[in-house]
């Protein structure tokens, strides 16, 4: 029974981290160069707008601010505003087991992210040259604007329809039927629900209607083979493995006792630079052990993969960011384990 209940709430995380995927990278290509436009207006919104691209679900907002330091356009505070303010896909997973919960954790790691930043440059000075980042090509999709909704191509495309295409029309379906019927996610009709049906039903709009490289380069070759297989096997292998431990272990009585060593351990897997690593406080939290104030220090320090780009350009400043994160992010769990949280 575990099994097949760590497997269906996996298909379940896994189905709405794809269509939300599918409808953030389509907006993410649509909006491409806005960023760079706004960051002109003045120190407060480079931090905003940093910490803006963190709160976006996915590595795509902090592979962009890893790029504009390194190009000399953001700063070093907003670099760690975009970091502290990020989790990476593990965003996705949170929104959908626990989607209320998830809103105020984005929107806490936002603000800390904001004052963070601030605080950061004026504590530490920090000149990074543009670097390697410069010449390298990471996965931005930096090419000419796409026109995603090509008029009177949508019914060639249709009838001339590549494998992809229908792999993906199918998939979005499957999916759009499970959570009708109640297969699959919530069986009871809620706002949760209804959220989830109508992403799915405009992530259909999106894979029927985008030009042919968009669909394989964006959604096929970046979402289906790169993300959406690490995110179904973590979540379920981490679901499994605390299911199991849940009938033989008092997790959550060890957990009471011991929150100050709980919060060092969250803190320091937090420095891993992957996306994974992060669900096991998500679920634990999910399941009620954890403290609301350790998954927000863990949020605030661990940034999914986006910081890879960094530690191949600069291991100094990946070090200093995830340094301040560390600090950031333990002083930030102290006070919500202090107050009761």
């Amino acid at each position: 029974m575990v099994i097949l209940s760590a497997f269906k709430h996996s298909l379940m995380i896994t189905g709405f981290v794809f269509v939300m995927m599918l409808v953030i990278e389509y907006i993410n290509v649509q909006t491409r160069g806005i960023w760079q436009d706004i960051l002109k207006k003045g120190k407060w919104m480079q931090y905003i707008i940093a910490a803006l691209l963190g709160a976006i679900p996915g590595c795509l907002g902090a592979f962009t601010a890893v790029t504009l330091f390194s190009h000399g356009i953001l700063s070093f505070g907003a670099l760690v505003a975009t970091m502290i303010a990020t989790s990476g896909d593990e965003t996705f997973v949170m929104l959908a087991m626990f989607p209320g919960k998830a809103l105020i954790i984005i929107a806490l790691t936002f603000v800390i992210g904001i004052v963070s930043g601030y605080l950061t440059d004026k504590l530490i000075k920090v000149r990074e040259k543009p670097g390697r980042l410069q010449h390298n090509v990471l996965p931005l999709h930096s090419e000419e604007r796409c026109v995603c909704y090509p008029r009177g191509e949508i019914r060639k495309q249709l009838r001339r329809a590549s494998m992809e295409r229908v792999l993906l029309i199918v998939i979005v379906l499957a999916l759009f039927t499970g959570f009708l019927t109640g297969k699959i996610g919530p069986e009871e009709w809620n706002w949760i629900r209804v959220t989830l049906l109508v992403t799915i039903l405009i992530s259909l709009f999106i894979v029927s209607t985008v030009p042919e490289h968009f669909l394989k380069e964006h959604l096929w070759n970046h979402i289906v083979k790169v993300h959406i297989p690490r995110i179904f096997l973590w979540t379920f292998g981490t679901l499994l493995v605390i299911g199991i431990l849940m009938q033989y272990i008092n997790v959550t009585d060890w957990i009471a006792g011991n929150l100050f060593v709980t919060l060092l351990i969250a803190v320091l897997v937090g420095i891993i630079p992957e996306s994974g690593p992060h669900l096991v406080f998500v679920t634990l939290y999910f399941n009620g052990t954890l403290p609301f104030g350790i998954l927000l220090a863990s949020s605030i320090v661990q940034d999914g993969h986006g910081m890879i780009p960094l530690l191949a350009e600069s291991k100094r400043s990946f070090l200093l960011v995830k340094g301040v994160n560390i600090i950031v992010g333990f002083i930030i769990g102290l006070l919500f384990i202090g107050v009761g949280m």
